[in-house]
């Protein structure tokens, strides 16, 4: 592994793991302690794969790390999660989600055809250079993580935060992307 590789990760993680948490607080998983696990590895998959689409090299991670993503406000309001009360240790964490990853994500989440589009696009790229990566619960789910995930992987739900940059993420996966329904 080449220097610098694995600090990549370090630098796209505080982003990562925002995000994924804010998807897992606005569609939250159905069941106990099981399934909350399984709905936030399906959404962290979806993120991490976003994120790397997104920010595809280490001076792109270097940047975001340094200018910060942007917050969740958007899709607070978009998702009916908005938190004008939040209190400072809610509205630290929410800072580092970015609008974009999540929208991706949830087009991932939602369209398996794409995820497995999206997940070929990282072959070869900074952030998967020497490391065997697998995102066997975003590609092929199972009954258990259908479950535990159904708001999260929900079309319909999802819609409206999908739809915000979804036309980006098709022109970066190839032209004659159809539309995620």
């Amino acid at each position: 592994m080449q220097p610098g590789r694995l600090s990549v990760r370090a630098d796209l993680s505080p982003l990562i793991a925002a995000t994924a948490q804010w998807l897992t607080r606005a569609y939250p998983a159905s069941g106990g302690a099981l399934a909350s696990a399984l709905c936030e590895v399906q959404a962290r998959q979806a993120v991490t794969v976003a994120a790397w689409l997104r920010y595809p090299t280490v001076m792109d991670a270097a940047l975001v790390g340094m200018a910060g993503p942007g917050g969740s406000a958007k899709l607070d309001w978009i998702s009916g999660a908005d938190t004008d009360d939040a209190d400072t240790d809610d509205a630290a964490w929410r800072s580092w989600v970015d609008e974009v990853v999540a929208s991706w994500a949830a087009c991932l989440l939602t369209d398996p055809e794409l995820a497995a589009l999206a997940v070929a696009g990282l072959d070869g790229g900074d952030h998967t250079t020497g490391i065997p990566m697998e995102f066997r619960r975003l590609l092929t789910p199972d009954t258990h993580d259908r479950q535990a995930a159904a708001l999260l992987r929900h079309p319909d739900l999802l819609a409206p935060v999908a739809a915000l940059h979804q036309r980006q993420l098709l022109d970066l996966l190839g032209p004659g992307q159809a539309l995620i329904a």
